[in-house]
């Protein structure tokens, strides 16, 4: 069956440049010009995945996104012309999934949408993993810090889950764009250190640590 994707966008042309290669790739797609009517399109019928522009008429994208998250975990990844680090951590508060900046090639929204898919229709099923303070449930991807649930994205959780499956071993930025992101484009690797930074932000447990000019890194427990 055929993934359904919503493509919120209140530029027509944009919005046919990302559906026709999508729909060419074998997607369904469907088209919201506004805020206000993508929420609408989200509550009529069930997506796989959504992609969504923050500056949009009636309702914008921050919002949107907070509204669907009240009630979904469904793959969003934001596309827009805001590009300074603020905005981009401000859509990874909003709990996205990713966010693409404009403008963008078409290749890099197909390959980023094939990889979130991907992995999201990938059941995972451990027993719980523990770590001083910290629990993570893979099968239920829930994170708790001293019994209290931490709401963290799908990217965030895989993060933190490669990093307590392998405490002691440094990652790099490009082995997590291989090993979670499914895809290594040049550059990407700054939204490798925003998702750090938020995950860090939301634990609020020094647990991951940097190691200098080479990556990142959860210590093994003495």
């Amino acid at each position: 069956m055929s993934k359904k994707i919503l493509i919120i966008e209140d530029e027509a042309a944009i919005q046919k440049i990302i559906a026709e290669p999508l729909i060419f790739a074998g997607y369904e797609v469907t088209g919201a010009s506004d805020g206000l009517e993508g929420v609408y399109a989200f509550h009529k019928q069930d997506f796989d995945l959504i992609l969504l522009d923050i500056m949009l008429p009636k309702i914008d994208g921050y919002t949107v996104c907070e509204m669907i998250r009240q009630e979904s975990q469904i793959p969003i990844i934001l596309l827009t012309a805001l590009d300074t680090e603020d905005d981009q951590i401000k859509g990874f508060d909003k709990l996205a999934d990713d966010y693409i900046t404009k403008p963008f090639s078409i290749k890099l929204v197909l390959k980023r949408v094939e990889a979130l898919l991907r992995r999201t229709s990938s059941p995972t099923m451990t027993d719980m993993i523990h770590y001083k303070e910290l629990t993570l449930h893979e099968a239920g991807r829930q994170v708790y810090v001293s019994g209290r649930e931490i709401p963290l994205t799908y990217l965030e959780f895989e993060i933190l889950l490669l990093l307590l499956k392998s405490k002691g071993r440094v990652f790099t930025r490009n082995d997590f764009l291989n090993l979670i992101w499914g895809y290594d484009f040049p550059g990407d690797e700054k939204g490798v250190n925003f998702h750090i930074m938020n995950l860090r932000k939301k634990l609020n447990v020094n647990y991951i640590e940097t190691v200098r000019g080479v990556g990142y890194k959860i210590a093994k427990e003495n």
